[in-house]
């Protein structure tokens, strides 16, 4: 039985504490990559190292949440880009790519904390769904093949990061040649 206390929301000033030190962890990572420390994200988001380890009690925690929230907001774009049927999922691909080229760092963080850079449970399934939609649009237009499936993309997704983080070559000329691998035959 719950009690009023455990059905309360979380106060405001917590959730914005929170999504301060979500956005200082990212642009921590980002920037500098795994060796970032707990302080110095504390420090960014402006709040208390008591506060951040009771949020978050561990760098691994701190790590998954902020790799959670970036799925999310991944999601979020492709339900954005869907609304371009001709376009979305191309235009989907290659705003993954800014974001990956601009959080450089993340994935790399996210890969060596979690042992995958890929999201997890409920996120997981929520980006998956959203780019099922984007395949499912591009394919009434003819665009992609009737076989792709969303796990092709996140393939395509994964193998963007590892381009990014690596420094492989041109990211851009690797999402149109993906794009094309897609296409039906």
């Amino acid at each position: 039985m719950s009690t009023p206390q455990a059905r309360r929301k979380p106060r405001t000033d917590a959730e914005r504490n929170r999504d301060r030190v979500l956005e200082a962890a990212r642009a921590l990572f980002a920037e500098s990559g795994h060796d970032v420390q707990m302080s110095e994200v504390a420090r960014a988001a402006g709040v208390g190292v008591g506060t951040l380890y009771r949020k978050f009690p561990t760098r691994e925690a701190l790590i998954e949440a902020v790799a959670d929230h970036w799925a999310a907001e991944l999601a979020e774009a492709a339900r954005r880009f869907a609304g371009d049927p001709d376009h979305g999922l191309a235009r989907y691909l290659r705003h993954v790519g800014e974001v990956l080229a601009g959080d450089r760092g993340m994935s790399e963080v996210i890969e060596r904390a979690m042992g995958s850079a890929e999201p997890r449970g409920e996120t997981r399934e929520e980006l998956l769904a959203a780019i099922a939609e984007l395949i499912g649009l591009a394919r009434e237009r003819g665009t992609v093949g009737p076989e792709v499936t969303a796990a092709d993309v996140n393939m395509v997704i994964c193998g963007l990061a590892a381009v990014i983080r690596n420094a492989a070559g041109d990211w851009r000329r690797y999402v149109e040649v993906s794009l094309g691998g897609l296409r039906p035959r």
